[in-house]
């Protein structure tokens, strides 16, 4: 029994000196602290196109929420004003009130107008051309962030290339003995990938999610300026200047010429 507690005593006394050890590493590991920008600083300098790259990510996705919404390509006060103007079969001021207008139906109504004088054919194909370039404008804001999401793993990827290649430069002039320097690269490594990661993520799911919201809305508001043509009378409306603008395509300056030449009948 005495030998037990003799043997006892023995350990605890050897294994005291490694459990303050132990107490003293977990202290100092606990006041240790980084913040934020300090970790980010770690990544090196992947971390500037990849910080830039989270701000155009973020940009975008706020300015295409709010470009793609159904109300904000098609406002019903723009709606309702066609409407009434075409009831009454006033397409002067109906030009006039969409031309007055921002929103991308009145954009694809004023196009539509300034052609219906030509017919039926001519007046479609002006309202699809206005809504293909509605459409093309807003699909390429969503396109950049397809191609944020695949340039940040890329950038990210670099980051990881540098930062091993001095994981190993400090390994191969410090040794296996100096650990500091090699988890400092590491680190490095590993934070230059994950915030690639991060900020591909987002990107993605915000490019597939928005292009499909666009989708909609333009299918909603191609509806809707149709619905206004629908039963217009073009034979009434054959050459009528419906807008009204200046043209600036006269007549052959070899026919005014010839004009001017002939000599006057009396």
């Amino acid at each position: 029994m005495k030998n037990a507690i003799k043997y006892a005593a023995v350990a605890a006394l050897m294994f005291l000196p490694m459990v303050a050890f132990g107490a003293d590493g977990a202290q100092q590991a606990v006041v240790v602290k980084k913040t934020f920008i300090q970790v980010l600083k770690e990544g090196g300098w992947c971390m500037y196109p990849i910080g830039l790259f989270s701000i155009g990510t973020v940009w975008l996705i706020i300015d295409l929420w709010i470009r793609t919404n159904a109300k904000k390509m098609t406002p019903e006060p723009d709606v309702f004003s066609a409407k009434q103007a075409f009831l009454a079969g006033d397409y002067v001021t109906a030009y006039q009130s969409m031309k007055s207008a921002v929103s991308p139906f009145a954009k694809v109504i004023q196009a539509a107008l300034s052609s219906v004088g030509h017919g039926k054919d001519a007046t479609e194909e002006a309202l699809q051309a206005e809504v293909d370039k509605v459409s093309s404008t807003l699909q390429t804001r969503v396109n950049y962030l397809s191609v944020i999401g695949v340039c940040s793993p890329m950038v990210g990827l670099l980051g990881t290339v540098s930062g091993m290649r001095g994981a190993f430069a400090a390994l191969g002039t410090s040794g296996i003995g100096d650990t500091s320097k090699l988890a400092e690269h590491i680190g490095e490594v590993l934070i230059a990938t994950a915030s690639g990661l991060f900020i591909a993520i987002p990107a993605f799911m915000g490019f597939y999610f928005l292009r499909n919201k666009l989708q909609t809305a333009i299918h909603h508001l191609e509806s809707e300026a149709s619905a206004l043509f629908r039963n217009a009378p073009y034979d009434y409306l054959r050459d009528a200047d419906v807008g009204q603008e200046e043209t600036f395509a006269a007549m052959p300056l070899w026919m005014q010429t010839e004009q001017a030449a002939a000599p006057e009948s009396f």
